[in-house]
């Protein structure tokens, strides 16, 4: 990634921003979606200022930071943008890329059109998952104040998109099932499937021994469905 004035700019903003988060959420994981997703452009034919872009603003506007009615304005993205003087017909599609990322908007059929924005919607699913992963949903868990494991509270199936914004998991445990085991099956591209697989795969050997060490033997059927 070529790093020019302008992005080494967006990147100070981006990290004032999130640089409070508790949850996961913050700078550091804006940096690995970025380097994934520069790992995932290789050879490929894009607009590697664009791919840069989406990258560091994807998560400024987050419902789980500025709350659900204004994460459709986008008002930080865009202060960003302006501020660092990047043209209007740029903004626009970052906009239109950022738009289409996220595991929500995914539950409801929208999913990135452009190939820079594949690139960097399977680079942030993949920092869901693998080692890193498990560390993030801990910590948001943690965060949160929420249970680690339920064992009498299974998964539901088929969260529906406002559900899952407004009410997430309602155990750590509970959040590999209805969103981080399901992340493998939703990547866009090839080095992004191949990335997610051994992601996966890591989740599924963590939560083996986990279940064995907790004698929840009832959760190893579900967890079958996810091999």
């Amino acid at each position: 990634m070529i790093k020019t004035p302008m992005l080494m700019k967006v990147e100070s903003m981006v990290k004032d921003i999130l640089s409070q988060d508790k949850t996961g959420h913050g700078f550091d994981h804006i940096q690995r979606v970025l380097d994934l997703s520069m790992s995932f452009a290789k050879g490929q034919p894009i607009d590697e200022e664009l791919v840069s872009l989406v990258a560091l603003l994807h998560d400024v506007d987050d419902y789980k930071f500025v709350g659900i009615e204004n994460a459709t304005l986008y008002k930080n993205a865009r202060s960003i943008m302006r501020k660092c003087g990047f043209h209007d017909s740029l903004q626009t599609k970052v906009i239109s890329n950022i738009q289409r990322i996220g595991y929500s908007r995914c539950i409801e059929g929208i999913r990135p059109i452009t190939l820079e924005g594949q690139i960097v919607s399977d680079a942030d699913m993949c920092d869901a998952i693998g080692a890193t992963g498990l560390i993030r949903v801990t910590t948001y868990g943690l965060a949160k104040g929420q249970p680690y494991f339920l064992p009498n509270v299974f998964p539901q199936p088929n969260h529906d998109a406002d559900a899952y914004r407004k009410n997430g998991s309602n155990h750590t445990i509970n959040h590999f099932f209805d969103k981080l085991l399901k992340i493998k099956n939703l990547m866009m591209t090839e080095l992004g499937k191949k990335e997610a697989i051994a992601r996966h795969q890591f989740l599924i050997t963590f939560l083996d021994q986990f279940f064995k060490e907790e004698k929840a033997d009832e959760w190893l059927p579900i967890l079958n469905n996810f091999r």
